[in-house]
């Protein structure tokens, strides 16, 4: 089993040393809990999955805050959100101390609605995501990239560490047990959910749509459900961060919010379990390879920002003509636009959408076509071709 260094590392280390407190979020089992203790061995470590701390923790958290003190790690947050008010007391009267506190948890819109009312200023909060690719690769000499077998491979696999590491072989059983754990915890634990077997229907059919636009008319109605409930149950997925929503790009910033979403499993292995493909060769050959390579280059791209203690400012484009580009990278004002292909053969129609789109008035930078060639080449004088195996 190998021990992978995470990109995130140095960005804890460093916001730990501006803020008294720091929080990580992040999807069950993505290696938030494994991160942090080996980042500070010393630091007691307390987790909130145990019935009997949690107890304390909720029923009496100014004794549960005196008995474990800083500096600690505390588990698994979202379960005792009393403790913020006595945490802010603590920090507060210890103005000069920093990395006082690192709090974990796998539910990350409640979390933050709770930390950012009560310890507005005195937090900096971090997302982590499943092991990229760069991080897998560090130690493997990246001369040539991966051929596209090796990349749906990890795609196919996805990027928990259990799996990534070679802890846990089996990808199926890791999965099944992944979901299981998932809808009888979190889910229980954020809404009451009567029929389970549905709520895993409701995922399925999600997952099918990866890379897709969202219509969550024709999602409840192929689960059986309203479409209230399915805008619920999804909400449900983007807390525990088993998905993201990318919006459309737009001049006018309420529109984005408005408009129709693209939804994106962040972990392609999760995706390829839950429609039911079990092997990296049915994968590439099937109808999902070009959404599932979609899927885990925007997922990679977004994870990237994360690890730099960014949110990922990302977007699609999308106008009423049906002109398309995957993803457009916003830095400094500028659209960096990214198109992504299965396909080892690029060409200029491959990003012919970019000079559409910059002569309708959108102000773009470089453009990137990543798809499965083996070295990067230029090709024109404002666009790179990427190999995915080098994101």
């Amino acid at each position: 089993m190998k021990l992978i260094k995470r990109a995130l590392e140095s960005t804890i280390l460093d916001i730990s040393k501006q803020f008294p407190v720091v929080m990580l979020t992040g999807a069950r089992q993505v290696g938030k809990t494994t991160l942090l203790k080996m980042l500070d061995p010393s630091r007691r470590f307390i987790t909130l999955d145990d019935p009997i701390v949690r107890k304390l923790a909720v029923s009496d958290p100014a004794l549960f805050l005196q008995t474990y003190q800083p500096p600690v790690i505390i588990d698994e947050f979202q379960y005792a959100p009393q403790l913020l008010e006595h945490i802010k007391l603590t920090v507060d009267a210890r103005p000069e101390e920093m990395g006082l506190y690192w709090l974990t948890g796998s539910q990350q819109f409640q979390l933050m609605k709770n930390v950012g009312e009560s310890l507005a200023g005195r937090v900096g909060i971090l997302s982590l995501g499943g092991i990229v690719q760069s991080e897998e690769l560090s130690l493997k000499s990246l001369d040539k990239a991966d051929d596209a077998m090796a990349i749906f491979q990890r795609i196919q696999r996805g990027s928990y560490p259990a799996l990534v590491s070679g802890r846990v072989k089996d990808v199926q059983v890791f999965y099944g047990s992944y979901v299981k754990t998932y809808i009888e915890r979190d889910v229980r634990e954020i809404t009451k959910i009567a029929d389970e077997l549905q709520f895993l229907q409701f995922l399925k059919v999600i997952a099918a749509r990866t890379a897709n636009l969202l219509n969550l008319s024709e999602v409840a109605r192929d689960v059986g459900i309203s479409q209230p409930t399915a805008r619920a149950w999804l909400s449900i997925l983007e807390s525990c961060g088993l998905v993201y929503l990318l919006r459309p790009y737009s001049a006018n910033i309420t529109s984005r919010i408005v408009k129709t979403p693209k939804v994106y499993f962040m972990d392609t292995g999760l995706c390829s379990y839950l429609t039911g493909w079990t092997s990296a060769q049915t994968l590439a050959s099937g109808a999902m390879s070009g959404a599932m390579l979609e899927t885990f280059v925007v997922s990679e791209i977004i994870r990237k920002f994360w690890n730099s203690g960014r949110e990922a400012p990302v977007w699609f484009y999308r106008d009423k003509a049906g002109t398309e580009i995957d993803l457009l990278v916003e830095q400094d004002g500028v659209l960096n636009p990214i198109e992504i292909k299965k396909s080892a053969s690029p060409s200029l129609k491959d990003v012919k959408a970019f000079a559409k789109v910059a002569s309708e008035g959108v102000k773009l930078g470089n453009g990137t076509l990543v798809c499965l060639v083996e070295s990067p080449v230029p090709l024109s004088r404002n666009v790179q071709v990427l190999p995915v195996g080098r994101l």
